[in-house]
């Protein structure tokens, strides 16, 4: 005898689920409606909806499930492995690391249209995709480099990320011959002090705070949120982090269809 089994679902409960959802928007937009000075810090999640993987997720860089990396990732992109096995760096870092194609998306455009309208915004960035800059927000701070910046070790003539990835192998310097190094830190390599101090003066400062697409589980950067000392600290993330307790207001959810949200109601009270 077969048995089946008929799950439903009230649309009291969906009715429920789409208000929550909705309330939550429209306190996201009187946020920063009223807000003075944002600070919008984000990790790889705001750009997965750009064709690039983040590091830790189901399909991430770091888990790719068709490539069993002999050598962990994270070793692959330390200082050390750079200068000691510069030919298996760069196969990984071209490869897995930098996206040539890549366009900014609909979060990145969002952020970049709240500073065109007047909006005291500041983007402090973990990623090194350089689509925050591409998008036209003005004042970013990338804690990790970008890989759109390459230097020679030897002369520190500058070369773009094209120069980089349509040379084979290791990349040298067309005026001396000397080793290009990108621009990105490095595991073991410490963030450049310039740019934490903006980034942690912006952060101190601003009066909202949207963290985006990160996991904060990696530091420094993640400890910064620490610094906040402004009225809203919100959230929007697909899973819970572990700072979830100290935000105003969290949204568990794709950054696009947050920001097409506040879109359609904005449109909707013009």
């Amino acid at each position: 005898m077969k048995f089946y089994y008929v799950f439903f679902y009230s649309n009291r409960s969906k009715y429920n689920l789409i208000r929550m959802e909705q309330e939550k928007i429209d306190e996201l937009y009187e946020i920063i409606k009223g807000a003075s000075s944002i600070v919008v810090f984000t990790g790889a999640g705001i750009s997965t909806g750009s064709g690039i993987p983040d590091f830790r997720g189901a399909n991430g860089i770091f888990l790719d499930k068709e490539h069993k990396y002999e050598i962990p990732p994270e070793e692959i992109v330390s200082h050390s492995f750079f200068y000691s096995h510069p030919h298996e760096f760069y196969d990984f870092y071209k490869t897995k690391m930098c996206f040539r194609d890549a366009k900014p998306n609909a979060a990145h455009r969002y952020f970049a249209n709240l500073e065109k309208k007047g909006k005291n915004v500041t983007v402090v960035t973990q990623n090194i995709d350089g689509l925050h800059s591409e998008a036209g927000s003005s004042r970013v701070y990338e804690l990790h480099g970008s890989i759109h910046r390459n230097y020679c070790e030897e002369c520190h003539h500058f070369f773009d990320l094209d120069y980089v990835l349509d040379q084979d192998g290791i990349p040298k310097c067309n005026r001396c011959g000397g080793v290009i190094k990108p621009d990105v830190v490095l595991y073991e390599e410490g963030l450049d002090p310039d740019i934490t101090n903006r980034a942690v003066s912006a952060i101190m400062t601003c009066d909202v705070m949207i963290i985006i697409g990160t996991s904060l589980k990696v530091y420094p950067a993640a400890s910064y949120v620490r610094y906040f000392r402004g009225h809203h600290l919100v959230l929007i993330n697909k899973e819970p982090t572990p700072y979830d307790s100290i935000c105003n207001l969290t949204i568990y959810d794709d950054i696009i269809k947050v920001v097409e949200a506040l879109n359609e109601k904005e449109n909707n009270l013009l």
